[in-house]
Order: C-alpha cells, then structure tokens, then sequence
C-alpha cells in the first residue's frame, strides 16, 4: 500500500507544478506585476524584461513537465527544482532589502509581504520537483490517467499549498468585497486604448497636433491625458478623462483650454454605445402645446419676474445657459 502511494505522489507532483508554473507566467505578464520579486534586485529599466523572461522560462518547464519523457524529462524536472530552490534565496534577499515587498509569484496578487509560509511554499514545491526526476511517465500521462489515490494525494496537496498561500486572501478579499476603482491600478495602456476608441477621441482628433499625450496624471477614478492642440489659431490644451476599469462602454471626456488665458473654451460629456430604452415620446402640436400651458399657468412669466432663458445645447443643460468662453469660442 505504501509504495503505491508514494508512486502516486511523485506522479501528481509534475502535471501539479506545471498548472502552477503557467498559473504564475499567466500572472507575471501584467505589466504591474514588474516591480515586485526579483525584479526589485535588478535596475528600473531591466525589471520589465526580467520578468518576462522568467514567464518564458516558466512556460518551457511547464510544457518539459507536461510532454517530454526520459533524460530530456529528467533535465527539464532538475531544471524546475532549482528555479523553486533558486526562489528561495532570492525571496530571502528581496526579505532582507525591502520587508515591505511581495514575492511577486502571481503577479498583482502576490503583494503580501515575504514571510514564512512563502519561503515554505517555495520549499515544498523544491522538494516536489525532486521527487519527479527518474520517473517514467510525463506530466500529461499521469493527469490523464488518474485513480482514487491521485485524486487523495492531490486534494492533500492542494489543501497544504492553500495553508500556505497568502495570494487566496486576497483573491477572497477581492471576490467578496471588491476594490475602490480610486485604488485600483489601472493599466495606462488600457486607458489609452480605450480612449483612441472613443467618439471623443475622433471629434477632437483635428486640433491635435500630436498623437502622443504631453502629460498624463490620476486623481481618484480617473486617468488623464493632455495633448497640444491648435484651435481657430489659437494654442490649446486638449484634456482627456479617462475612467479607471469599468466596462468598456465606461464614456471617455475632455475639455479644450486655451493655454494663454486658461479658460476653458468648449467641452464634451460622456459618450455612450448604450442603446435608448425606447423610442422618445411624441411632442404635442404646437397648438395643443399653447393650450396645456395656458390651463397650467405657463404661458409666460410672471408679473414682477425675470424670464429664465432656457439653456441651450452649448451649455450643457446647466443653469444660467453657456459660459462666456464657450460663447467667444463659436465666433
């Protein structure tokens, strides 16, 4: 009995280490996931790089472990126990140089600072990958050939790596209570290419004079974007707000601001992809219309008051009709 257990627990341990390499290459591909691990050791310019070469190299394994068979197999498996063993150490120094830093091995989710149950997660993976080497099927025959005592040895396995694993918490954390979009880390990329998609973008795309954003800051739910511009002569500063997450049909707005006087001379609400919920409803005929208000008492302004002009398009449905510099903007 003894043996077959130890048998399937050297055969659970390959197809197990290879869904966790690709789970943490998968996670290492974000961009904010460049500043945590072992990237922290090396240089600004070169931390992007390094992790996308440690998702490279975590992917081969993961396919050695998966599809190669005999001494092929058996590098591929003492190449994966010393990346884990490797690990160690450099969690330690990461540990050492910034207490306050994540290990990094999933990314954005391992932000946790560096503490026992990480190193001892990245042990015990150390010693799993041990125990593969001289074994005979790969990863994919033994995950396609399971029994009752794979399934215990998994489950167990499972439940330990669990134990040790801060990223779940978080995951948790997440699932159930959600992140305030004014702490989300939004990727700057998205946000530009959400807002190189909007109506926004195209209506203004004539008074840019470059494709590329002068300065690019955020404020709470908002990334924005602001561009030279040229307008009727005049230089101007072209200022795009994008949202931080949200769907994709999130609006995108922006303002034109004239960089001598600072006023703002037009600007542009959200824009929307969402379809009416129906039809808009008819408007009586103007004789009717006449009637209606004269039996309500609206057919003209009071004795003694002002009459209130009406805002008009220009000025955006607020009281007291379009700005000064809107106004000047039209002439």
């Amino acid at each position: 009995m003894f043996p077959e257990i130890l048998e399937a627990i050297r055969e659970v341990q390959a197809p197990l280490l290879a869904a966790l390499l690709l789970l943490g290459a998968a996670a290492k591909a974000s961009p904010r996931s460049a500043g945590t691990g072992a990237a922290l050791l090396v240089p600004q310019r070169l931390r992007r790089p390094v992790t996308l070469a440690t998702c490279l190299a975590e992917v081969g394994l993961a396919v050695g472990l998966l599809t190669l068979t005999g001494p092929a197999a058996d590098v591929v498996r003492c190449l994966t126990v010393l990346l884990f063993a490797v690990s160690v150490g450099v969690l330690l120094v990461v540990r050492r140089r910034d207490p306050e830093a994540g290990c990094g091995c999933f990314g954005g989710l391992s932000r946790e600072p560096i503490g026992w149950r990480t190193l001892s997660r990245a042990s015990l993976l150390a010693v799993a990958a041990a125990t593969t080497i001289g074994l005979g099927p790969n990863g994919w025959t033994s995950a396609s050939e399971p029994t009752v005592t794979h399934g215990i040895v998994l489950g167990v396995e499972l439940l330990l790596l669990g134990l040790l694993s801060p990223e779940l918490r978080e995951v948790f954390s997440r699932a159930t209570t959600g992140e305030p979009c004014a702490l989300r880390e939004g990727s700057p990329r998205r946000s530009l290419r959400r807002l190189r998609r909007s109506d926004v973008w195209r209506t203004n795309a004539k008074v840019m004079l470059a494709d590329e954003p002068e300065d690019t800051w955020r404020h709470g739910c908002w990334r924005f974007l602001r561009y030279d511009g040229m307008r009727h002569g005049r230089r101007v500063d072209v200022v795009y707000a994008v949202r931080i997450g949200g769907p994709r049909r999130t609006g995108v707005r922006a303002a034109l601001v004239d960089r001598e006087s600072g006023a703002v001379i037009a600007t542009f609400g959200a824009v929307t992809t969402l379809d009416l919920q129906g039809p808009p409803r008819r408007l009586p005929k103007p004789r009717q219309a006449a009637k209606r208000d004269e039996a309500e008492g609206r057919g003209g302004p009071k004795p003694g008051t002002l009459a209130e002009e009406p805002p008009g398009e220009a000025g955006r449905g607020m009281p007291g009709g379009p700005s000064k510099e809107i106004q000047g903007a039209g002439t």
